[in-house]
Formats: C-alpha cells, structure tokens, sequence
C-alpha cells in the first residue's frame, strides 16, 4: 500500500472515531424524561374537574352559574352538543380527559382570562394540554352556535330590529348599530409589524353589528391591527352586500310625520364614512341647541347599545382584560366563540339574568343617562377604539343626514333633548 493510501485511510479512522465520540456525548447530554405526568396531574383520578363541577352545583350560592357563566342546564346542553365532536379515546397509557372537564376549563379560561398554567393547577391538566383542548372547544363551540349570529333574511326581520331601536330609543328606520373594537394581543411570532396598531400594540379588529335587544347580527374578526379601519370595515361581507343593495332592507320610506323618503340605515362612530346606509355623527363641537348638537346627541343614544355589547362582553369575558397570551389565530377563534356565547346566553331562559342581570345595560330616567354595573368593571379592558376615519362624503349621504336630524327637531324631538345635551 502507498503513503497515500495509508495517509487516507488513517484519516478516516480519525474523523470516524471523532464521530462516534460526538454522537456519544450528544447522547450522554439528552435530558431524560423525568416522569410522563405531574404528580399533581396523577390525582385527577381521585378528583378531576367533574367532580369540582359536581360539588359547585350542589352549592346554593350560585357558584357554578359564577363559574361558567350560565346555568347548569345550559352547561349540560352545550356539553350534549360538542361531545361527540371533541372526544377522545382512553389510551393503555392513560385516560382521556372527560369531555366536561374540557368544556369547564375552556368556559373558565373564557371567563376568568387566567394563563393556561393557572388552569392547569385548577384543573390537574398540563397547560399544553390546556392549550389544544381551549383550541378545540372553541372550535366545536362556533360549529354548533353558529346560527345565533346570522344578519336578517328579511324584510320583515329589519323592520323589527327598526321597530325595536325606535321603541327603545326613538331612533325610526335603524337596522343596527355598528362599531369595532381592537382585541389586544402578545407580540405575535413572526409577525413583524402586520398586527402593530395605530396605538403601538398588537392587536387583531373585531368588527360588529347589533340590534336593540344587545345581540350581535353581524362578527368579522381576524383582520391585522395595522390595517385602516375604514379598509377592515370595506372587506367585510357587510358591506359588499350593503354597497350592492343585497341586505333586503325594507324600501325607503319617509320619516314619522314627514314627506321625504329616506333609507334605512345603520348608525356608527366617526371610525366609519358617512354614506346613504351609514350615518355618523356631525363632526367638531356645536352650540347647545343645535341642529347638529341634537342629531349627534339622539344618534349617540341609538349607537350606545353596541357599546354596552362589548361593555358586557369584556365584562363577563375576562379574557378581554388583559392582552390575549395566544397567537391571531386563536384569539379570533376566541373573540367568535365569546360572541356566539353572548347571543346565547341573551336568549336563554335560564341564563339570561346570570349573564347580564337586571341593571347590568345603561338606562334613562328622565333623559339622565344611568350607567349599566358593566361600567363599573371594564376600566381595564383590552377592548380599545378604532382611530377616526376622515372621508368626504356624498352629497346624497350628507341629505340623508340631514333629513333625520330635521326630524329630530320637529316631528321626532323628545322633550328633554333640549337641556341634557
């Protein structure tokens, strides 16, 4: 054999050997799994979050119904309706965790906002676990409610969201009250700057239209902080059927008491563009008396019912509290499923006053406004405004305007109009 023959084969040898010593080191270093469940997640054989369940629903003090933010009867219905959907099968490793308990832990997390890890404490559930049973819940939750959320199929279901909002708050011819919210968030992975917001946070838009009786008609929700909220508001199914007349809104008519006819329309904030099926409010300050100072003031009262629907929301829903631990995706999830809930939970009998009990809403006693208790407990919320859009509208929006806030002096004036605004 040559020199270099000999020269190439010990070579090999070395970096050979010098692989193998690598490999054993890499080995020895490996951390070991210490244990396959938390020893404190070992005794959730001997009492798991049902049996926590189970002696909260056999206290008379509503400890349950605080709990899980509705009724045991609803609890258990909504437990019949995602079952099938989420559960698991034992393994010869270890048992699957009981469908109730995954519904609990995702009710309390709603409800309470507390980290995955706290729950996990609570529950005797490690918070990666939490973490995938949370996802799923939520997801079985919007399948089974998604029809508690759905805009009106009808002329006839306008006109009685209108007759509504006039009955409750002398506004004719409104079919919802709109607004959006910025849901504050983490630091997204990987996001770079498309979830940073005009307030130099994280956030994902939660946009919604609702009707007299505090029910959301119409979510989106997803769309990157960054984007112009005007823009958001332009993506959104809402409004491509509202510019191309696919609403089935009642025709137009003409005010109480007037001649002119006028569409019916929604009302929002100056974080949307006047036009001849949204009106806002006058903008700049206006005299005591004005025309302009009345029709901001009567719209202002009609447009307040979308404010106490996050109120409550962010109220009940802690999870609004602080800035979602979780990345977009999931907060999206989670803003649907608090919204499907809240339609729910209005319209159930047995949650309804455990959801939002009689003075929760603001009201009036002789055109005073009187805030609703949600007030007194959302000054923290990660629930912030939209900014302003500045947009030039049309003639035909400014017309339209203008007819209500005639009406709203002559025809449609309340008596205390005058000397409350």
């Amino acid at each position: 054999m040559e020199d270099t023959d000999v020269a190439i084969a010990a070579a090999a040898v070395v970096v050979l050997s010098c692989a193998k010593l690598l490999l054993e080191n890499k080995k020895r270093k490996r951390r070991t799994r210490r244990w396959w469940m938390l020893s404190l997640n070992k005794s959730r054989g001997r009492y798991n979050g049902s049996d926590m369940l189970l002696d909260l629903r056999r206290e008379s003090s509503g400890k349950f119904e605080n709990f899980c933010r509705m009724s045991a009867e609803d609890f258990e219905y909504l437990l019949n309706k995602i079952g099938p959907k989420i559960k698991k099968q034992d393994t010869n490793m270890r048992q699957a965790i009981p469908v109730k308990d995954c519904l609990a832990v995702t009710l309390r997390f709603l409800a309470s906002g507390d980290t995955f890890t706290s729950l996990g404490y609570l529950f005797k559930i490690s918070h990666q676990s939490i973490s995938r049973i949370v996802a799923n819940v939520c997801e079985a939750l919007i399948e089974v409610l998604k029809d508690e959320i759905r805009l009106p199929h009808s002329e006839e279901d306008w006109r009685r969201i209108a007759n509504g909002f006039y009955q409750r708050w002398n506004f004719p011819q409104c079919v919802g009250a709109i607004d959006g919210k910025h849901v504050l968030l983490q630091a997204p992975f990987n996001s770079e700057s498309k979830f940073f917001n005009y307030k130099k946070s994280f956030s994902i838009i939660l946009l919604a239209l609702v009707d007299a009786d505090y029910c959301f008609t119409f979510i989106d929700v997803g769309a990157q902080g960054r984007m112009n909220d005007a823009g958001v508001f332009a993506c959104t199914t809402l409004y491509r059927k509202m510019i191309r007349r696919e609403l089935l809104l009642p025709p137009n008519e003409p005010l109480p008491g007037r001649h002119k006819s006028v569409p019916y329309i929604f009302v929002g904030d100056d974080a949307f563009p006047l036009s001849s099926s949204l009106l806002k409010p006058y903008s700049g300050n206006h005299a005591k008396g004005s025309i302009e100072r009345i029709f901001n003031y009567r719209l202002c009262r009609a447009r307040r019912i979308v404010e106490n629907v996050f109120g409550i929301l962010a109220s009940v829903f802690r999870v609004f509290r602080t800035p979602m631990l979780i990345q977009p995706e999931k907060a999206a999830m989670v803003c649907m499923t608090c919204a499907l809930l809240h339609n729910f939970l209005r319209r159930s009998n047995t949650s309804r006053q455990i959801y939002s009990p009689n003075g929760s809403f603001d009201y009036e006693e002789d055109g005073h406004l009187k805030p609703g208790t949600w007030r007194q407990e959302t000054s923290n919320s990660s629930l912030t405004p939209l900014s302003k859009t500045p947009r030039k509208p049309s003639q035909e929006a400014k017309d339209i305007r203008k007819e209500f806030a005639e009406y709203f002096i002559t025809n449609g004036a309340v008596e205390w109009q005058d000397y409350v605004n």
